[in-house]
């Protein structure tokens, strides 16, 4: 059957020859623009008298600022049958509007590689004394820096997704013992212990390092409050890559300045860019990055070969790889 697939203007500049490689039969390309209209057989069409089967948010809308600006454009298309999408959470409303509709939603696994790497290289920076060697280093003093091995280290992963999952994967390379909190106890092997959130009061105590890596909904929102910080273990790191309403913020402050926590790493915040006047900012225990956990060099590449093999699978009639179950929206 013919497929109509379309994306963003730029999207197609940039996957164009890779698209046209694969030889799909039957598949017509339209695009859309920042001016709110798709482009058809050399007309300028509007959202409202187009149909799509396929639909693909690319990267290129972030880059160019223009999120919001595509969201309005699906939502106001005639009907969408399948939204793939570069994000990997789905806390904004358009996804639960959109699967509302009927659309069926593919969210992104790209971003798991990286994530993970860069949750690494920073607890990794907060469990070694490097700062400290640079400065013996300079001082030209002679001695012994103690540290904490990876290997006798427990983390926790909230939410055990591609994320969390990868994470796991490069935990145990290091011998490190992993506790997996997920809707259901089913790691595939991956994780040393598996639990659900109602779990979650019995294994915090066992964590060196926890991780949120799970979707902001109504069962994780304010998950991270003074209740949940206070049977945490003491000394305790908390690095965050979900969504900053995963963490009441005042309860993670209070947590910070009480020594019950001996770091927090953030990449989300709730309100983003950041306040200037956030207290995160200046906080000594706080590593604080601008939503940037995701910005590896393989990300796009990933992004591309996720989206060639989603459509190839569409057009084949084959399941599709990242389809969300609606049920877990909002």
């Amino acid at each position: 059957m013919p497929t109509t697939l379309a994306m963003y203007d730029k999207g197609l500049e940039h996957i164009g020859k890779r698209l046209d490689a694969l030889n799909l039969p039957d598949v017509t390309v339209h695009t859309f623009s920042k001016d709110g209209l798709f482009r058809i057989g050399g007309k300028t069409v509007a959202p409202a008298e187009v149909e799509l089967d396929y639909l693909w948010l690319n990267s290129s809308i972030n880059n160019d600022g223009f999120q919001e600006g595509a969201f309005k454009i699906a939502q106001a298309c005639k009907r969408v049958a399948v939204l793939q999408t570069f994000n990997a959470g789905l806390d904004h409303p358009f996804y639960k509007a959109m699967s509302q509709k009927g659309t069926r939603i593919c969210n992104s696994s790209a971003q798991a590689v990286c994530i993970s790497e860069y949750i690494f290289a920073q607890v990794f920076a907060l469990m070694h004394p490097i700062d400290k060697q640079r400065a013996l280093q300079a001082s030209r003093t002679w001695e012994v820096t103690r540290y904490p091995e990876i290997s006798q280290s427990t983390w926790l992963t909230v939410g055990f997704g591609p994320i969390g999952q990868e994470l796991t994967k490069r935990l145990k390379a290091f011998g490190a013992k992993v506790i997996a909190i997920r809707r259901t106890r089913d790691t595939q092997g991956l994780a040393d212990v598996a639990g659900t959130l109602a779990d979650l009061p019995t294994l915090l105590p066992e964590a060196d390092v926890i991780v949120f890596a799970c979707p902001l909904n109504a069962e994780t929102a304010d998950l991270a409050d003074s209740r949940f910080f206070s049977a945490t273990k003491k000394g305790a790191i908390v690095v965050n890559i979900a969504r900053g309403g995963v963490i009441d913020d005042q309860a993670l402050l209070a947590a910070l300045d009480e020594g019950r926590l001996s770091a927090a790493v953030l990449d989300v915040f709730r309100q983003e860019p950041l306040p200037k006047d956030a207290p995160f900012w200046s906080h000594p225990k706080v590593r604080l990055t601008s939503h940037t956990a995701f910005a590896g060099s393989g990300v796009r590449d990933r992004w591309d070969a996720l989206f060639l093999d989603n459509i190839t699978r569409f057009v084949k009639g084959q399941s599709l790889v990242n389809e969300v179950d609606p049920a877990s929206l909002g």
